[in-house]
């Protein structure tokens, strides 16, 4: 039986090199912002203290960090000693970042073949697919053979590897010598878990939680395996008390408890590549919120400019001129006022550049603007696009607008303030509503509860009964609104194949014919890739009356319409212009895009259906958006919100799930992420509010 898939699983991309000298493209710029963190990680990891040898006697911080684990699970206070440099320092001005030159990567060199050839005989020994060789050895490293021969539930550190299939393997390499209760498969299970809450957003979780995660994994001694994975560097912990709310107070009133009183703790455990990643976007969020933007302009200037703006364009302009950190909420009709602020600093002479998820949010953007200096994240923290990098590495830039910015996890938030120079302005731009990212953090969420910096809320709505209908959803509600011309139709259906059968026809014939709008402008979205209703069923239906073929090249033609995704949480939509011995060929909005053949199945779907996750960013004329009986469990608020909100002109609902739309609208709100922002965030900011 197959592994049932999650509703918004993101697809791996393996870190294939490009081509020595080629031009670098929008996927190879994520790569390539991928690299430069991993890089910083590691730098990082080099400046604590070395890895505790296996059976050596703990001691120090280590020492403390067990007893104090042992302490809570036991309901006995730690001691006061105890994670001293987990916690965040005292309230003070941000420290100033290192700076380094830029670096200049053509990708990672992939594993030699003789080491995966190593590899792939112990994966055979083992009964593991030869297919995993290439990955295991990119992981793993040079020794990769040896590693899997010691431990072979390292295994599941290769991507899309499950804890039942690593069992499989450590039982043929190892014999009676395994079983569920090896310390080794504690500690590989303990990190697999940590790896897999990172897609689903969070940077550390609750010991109780992940406790119970491994028991339902089959480990006998969860919190054995948890001390051993701390005790082997494996994980971080810490403790942060529970005796303020960040997001309430903003901060303010942390250390009002006397001695006497007894502060409530829970211990976290995280992977130490999102705790080094939290730790620095700290930093650089607090350098930013504590600093006085440089004087590039003079205050009459901004002045000026703001009182020519409308309304909240003005207030935002005015909020930039006197702070390094802003926050900026709306829609799309919202995006008229970063985009005044974009105009308003180029006049000044500014270095002012804004920075979009994706592609097609790139180009809807720089429509609204005057001149040049619109570019994706990725581009931008690769150097691909954007205005490139000072002497001292920090980007050439005065001012940054991130739109998107509920997209922003974690390492793309650290990878982008530390980049920022001293001086230099950011607005953190987006809309709440939509699904947040698919990257450890809740980034954009988490600044608007602390409540650290000024916050502009746009009082532009989105027009006309799309608008209307968005915004209800948005407060918990749904409309019934009025749309004379047809720019919302619900379609009723039964059962998954009139679903499949009123999609098809929507997008092929009722939507062209009615409203006008092409069937390669309409865009069909349905909560997930597998089902009766997935996207894989919509675009094998969908491909056969838009550009039937038998699929040649992987399971695509030229002319498919499909969406490729070099890393997960970015998905870049384009079409199939062929193939040949390098690999697929790809436009993706105006770049082209060669995916080597061993990349295909992984990193590339066919596109005419897509999952909310994977749209979102971008907007379309038309919308089809599928709703079966199946999908009721995946429906929540901002899940509808942003499937709806994806339509410029035109919103089809195929309507299969009865009440459950509007209860999942009026109830399901987002589910919760475990993040340490607010709480390594709040005794850096000021003591009066800014």
């Amino acid at each position: 039986m197959s592994t049932p898939e999650t509703p918004e699983e993101p697809k791996s991309a393996a870190d294939d090199a490009p081509a020595e000298g080629a031009q670098v493209s929008e996927a190879e710029a994520e790569l390539a912002a991928q690299r430069l963190e991993r890089e910083r990680i590691e730098r990082r990891k080099a400046e604590r203290q070395g890895p505790i040898t296996a059976g050596t006697a703990l001691s120090g911080t280590a020492a403390d960090l067990l007893a104090a684990v042992r302490a809570v699970e036991s309901g006995e206070k730690p001691p006061a000693t105890v994670f001293e440099e987990a916690r965040p320092a005292p309230r003070r001005p941000a420290p100033e970042p290192a700076r380094r030159a830029p670096v200049v990567s053509q990708g990672p060199a992939a594993p030699a073949e003789g080491t995966v050839g190593e590899v792939r005989e112990v994966l055979a020994q083992g009964g593991a697919p030869a297919a995993l060789a290439a990955s295991a050895a990119s992981v793993l490293g040079e020794g990769a053979a040896g590693v899997l021969r010691d431990d072979p539930w390292q295994l599941l550190r290769v991507p899309g590897v499950r804890p039942e299939q690593a069992d499989g393997f450590a039982r043929a390499l190892l014999g009676g010598e395994t079983g569920p209760a090896d310390e080794r498969r504690g500690r590989a299970v303990t990190v697999w878990l940590l790896e897999q809450a990172a897609p689903a957003g969070h940077t550390v979780l609750e010991m109780a939680a992940l406790t119970e995660a491994l028991g339902r994994q089959g480990v006998p001694a969860p919190e054995d395996a948890v001390r051993d994975a701390i005790a082997e560097g494996d994980v971080l912990v810490f403790q942060d008390g529970l005796g303020h709310d960040a997001g309430e107070d903003g901060g303010e009133g942390e250390g009002e408890a006397t001695e006497s009183e007894e502060q409530p703790v829970q211990v976290l455990v995280g992977l130490e590549r999102c705790a080094l990643a939290e730790e620095s976007l700290t930093d650089g969020l607090a350098r930013l919120i504590n600093s006085v933007p440089k004087q590039d302009g003079a205050g009459e200037d901004w002045e000026r400019a703001a009182a020519a703006a409308e309304g909240s364009a003005g207030e935002l302009i005015r909020a930039v001129a006197r702070h390094g950190l802003v926050l900026h909420t709306g829609g799309e009709a919202a995006l008229a006022e970063p985009a005044a602020l974009l105009d308003a600093a180029h006049a000044m002479g500014l270095r002012a550049w804004a920075a979009t998820h994706g592609p097609v949010g790139r180009a809807r953007f720089a429509d609204r603007v005057d001149g040049p200096g619109v570019a994706t994240v990725a581009g931008l923290l690769s150097g691909a696009e954007g205005p490139g990098r000072d002497p001292e590495g920090a980007l050439a830039l005065d001012l940054l607008v991130v739109l998107d910015a509920p997209q922003l996890d974690v390492e793309t938030g650290a990878l982008l303030t530390e980049s920022l120079p001293d001086g230099a302005r950011l607005v953190l731009s987006g809309d709440p509503g939509v699904l947040w990212s698919v990257g450890p953090g809740r980034v954009f969420a988490d600044l608007l509860a602390v409540r650290a910096c000024p916050q502009i809320a746009s009082r532009r709505p989105d027009p006309g009964p799309l608008g209307e209908l968005v915004s209800g959803i948005g407060v918990g509600e749904l409309l019934q609104v009025e749309a004379p011309g047809k720019e919302v139709v619900i379609v009723p259906v039964r059962d998954a194949g009139e679903a499949v059968h009123r999609t098809v026809q929507l997008v092929v014939d009722s939507v062209p014919r009615a409203i006008g709008v092409p069937a390669e402008e309409t865009q069909v979205i349905t909560p997930g890739h597998g089902g009766a209703v997935g996207t894989r069923v919509l675009n094998a239906a969908l491909k056969e009356r838009l550009n039937p073929g038998p699929g040649r090249f992987g399971g695509f033609d030229p002319g498919d319409r499909v969406v490729y995704s070099p890393s997960p949480g970015r998905t870049l939509p384009g079409r199939v212009v062929g193939a040949d011995g390098e690999g697929l060929r790809l436009d993706c909005a105006g770049e082209r895009i060669v995916v080597p053949r061993e990349r295909v199945e992984q990193s590339v779907r066919h596109g005419w259906a897509l999952t909310a996750h994977q749209a979102v960013g971008s907007r379309w004329p038309a919308a089809v958006v599928v709703l079966p009986g199946d999908a009721v469990p995946a429906l929540s608020r901002p899940w509808i919100y942003t499937a709806f909100s994806r339509a410029d002109r035109h919103l089809s609902v195929v309507h299969g799930v009865d009440q459950a739309l509007p209860r999942a609208v009026a109830e399901v709100t987002a589910k919760p992420r475990t993040t340490r922002l607010p709480v390594l965030l709040a005794p850096q900011l000021p003591t009066t509010p800014a």
